[in-house]
C-alpha cells in the first residue's frame, strides 16, 4: 500500500472518476481504517472524509478528535465542530467548499443521520451506494495485511490448543468459552474478532449458537469452536469440531464428509476461479453424501479487517477471485436437536492454487473424559 495518506486516498478518487460521480465519502469503519493510521471509531458524532475526483479532499471532524486528526498528515480542508454547537454548520461549510453534485458512499457503513446531514446541507446532492467498489479495494491483501492475518491466526490457534488441553468433564459451554477468551488474550489477541461460539451436543447443530451456562458437556458430545483473535486490525476466523469421550460411527462419517468437502475447496481454488465454482465444488461433496439434508450454509466469505466481507463464497456469485484474496472455507452439516460439524480454514488465493493460513490439525479429535 502507498506510504502517504494522499497516496492511500487516490484509489477512492479513481472510484469517483470510474463511477462518474464528483466524490467518494468514507466514514469510520474498515475502509476508513485502511486509509487512516489512527483508530478513530464510529460514535454519536458524525465524522467523514470526502475525496473528490479531481481536487483536494476535505473532512468533517469532531473538535475533540482534532488533535489526533492533525497528526495523520491530512492535506485538505477540515471543518470541525463542537458538541455544544452541533454539526450542521460543519456540513454546510463542507459542501459549500466542495461544490459537488454527486457523492458515492459506503451503503453498508454510513449511518442514516450522516446521510441526512449531507442532504440537509445540500438537498439536491445525489448520493449513490458504492459499497462494492469502495470495499472492493480491500479484497486483495498487501504483504503487511497478510502478516497481520497470520499473526491473528497464530494467536487463535495457540489459544485453542491451550483451551482443549484444559477441558474436563462437567464443564459448561460458558465455562469453556471463558477459558477460550482468556487464552486468546494470554496469547496476544488485541481484541476478539467476534463473540466466540462454543457449542456442545445439540447446540452444535445451531450454526450461530450461544454458549449455555446450564449444559455440562457429556461423553459423545460434539464440541464446536468458532472464534478468532484480532491483531493489528485484522481478524482470524477458525472453526474446529472435536468430540468428547468418544465419537459414534455416525459422527465419524459426518465428520469425514465435512473434511472431504473442506479439502475439495483447497483442491479447486486458484486465481481466476469464481466464488460460485468454489461453493459448487465444496457443497457438491456434501450433496453427494447421505447427509445432504443437513446443509444449512454457503461455503464461506472474505476475511480481513471485517470477519465477513467480500467475496462471499456462494452459488450465484460469479465474481472471479484474484491472487491475494483471503476467504473462509467452512463447510458444515447440522442435524437439529442432535449435533453439527463445521471445519473452517482461512485460505489465501495464489496464482497457481491456494495456501491455508490456518494450520491447526483437522483430523478427527476425541478429547479424553
Amino acid at each position: 500500500m502507498p506510504d502517504t495518506l494522499s497516496d492511500r486516498l487516490e484509489p477512492y478518487a479513481q472510484i469517483a472518476r470510474t463511477l462518474g460521480v464528483d466524490a467518494v465519502a468514507l466514514v469510520p469503519g474498515p475502509n476508513f481504517a485502511r486509509v487512516v493510521p489512527h483508530p478513530f471509531s464510529s460514535h454519536e458524532r458524525p465524522f467523514l472524509i470526502v475525496v473528490p475526483a479531481g481536487a483536494a479532499p476535505a473532512a468533517v471532524v469532531p473538535n475533540l478528535e482534532l488533535g489526533s486528526w492533525n497528526a495523520i498528515g491530512f492535506e485538505g480542508a477540515v471543518f470541525d465542530w463542537r458538541d455544544q454547537d452541533g454539526y450542521v454548520a460543519a456540513f454546510d461549510a463542507l459542501l459549500s467548499h466542495l461544490r459537488i453534485a454527486s457523492l458515492a458512499v459506503e451503503g453498508q457503513v454510513m449511518r442514516v443521520f450522516v446521510h441526512h446531514a449531507l442532504l440537509r446541507a445540500q438537498p439536491d446532492l445525489r448520493i449513490v451506494d458504492a459499497e462494492a467498489e469502495i470495499s472492493g479495494l480491500r479484497t486483495v491483501k498487501t504483504a503487511g495485511e497478510l502478516d497481520a492475518l497470520r499473526a491473528a491466526i497464530d494467536v487463535s490457534e495457540r489459544a485453542l490448543a491451550r483451551t482443549l488441553e484444559g477441558i474436563r468433564a462437567g464443564q459448561s459451554e460458558a465455562e469453556i468459552e471463558r477459558s477460550l477468551v482468556s487464552n486468546l488474550f494470554a496469547e496476544g489477541a488485541e481484541a476478539l474478532a467476534f463473540g466466540p461460539i462454543v457449542a456442545a451436543g445439540d447446540n452444535s447443530a445451531r450454526p450461530h449458537a450461544k454458549a449455555r451456562a446450564d449444559y455440562a458437556i457429556a461423553p459423545g458430545d460434539a464440541l464446536l469452536f468458532d472464534f478468532g483473535a484480532r491483531v493489528s486490525g485484522f481478524a482470524a476466523d477458525i472453526t474446529r469440531t472435536v468430540f468428547f469421550g468418544h465419537a459414534s460411527d455416525e459422527a465419524r462419517e459426518v465428520y469425514d464428509t465435512v473434511l472431504r468437502a473442506n479439502r475439495r475447496g483447497f483442491e479447486v481454488t486458484r486465481a481466476g476461479i469464481t466464488a460460485h465454482e468454489i461453493d459448487d465444488a465444496v457443497t457438491g461433496v456434501l450433496e453427494a453424501s447421505p447427509f445432504a439434508d443437513r446443509i444449512r450454509t454457503k461455503t464461506g466469505h472474505g476475511l480481513g479487517r471485517e470477519v465477513h466481507e467480500a467475496p462471499y463464497i456462494m452459488r450465484g456469485n460469479h465474481a472471479a477471485l484474484d491472487a491475494g484474496t483471503v476467504f473462509t472455507n467452512e463447510p458444515g452439516l447440522y442435524a437439529p436437536g442432535r449435533f453439527g460439524v463445521r471445519i473452517e480454514d482461512d485460505v489465501l488465493v495464489t496464482e497457481d492454487g491456494c495456501v491455508s493460513l490456518t494450520q491447526f490439525p483437522k483430523e478427527l479429535t476425541v478429547l479424553p473424559c
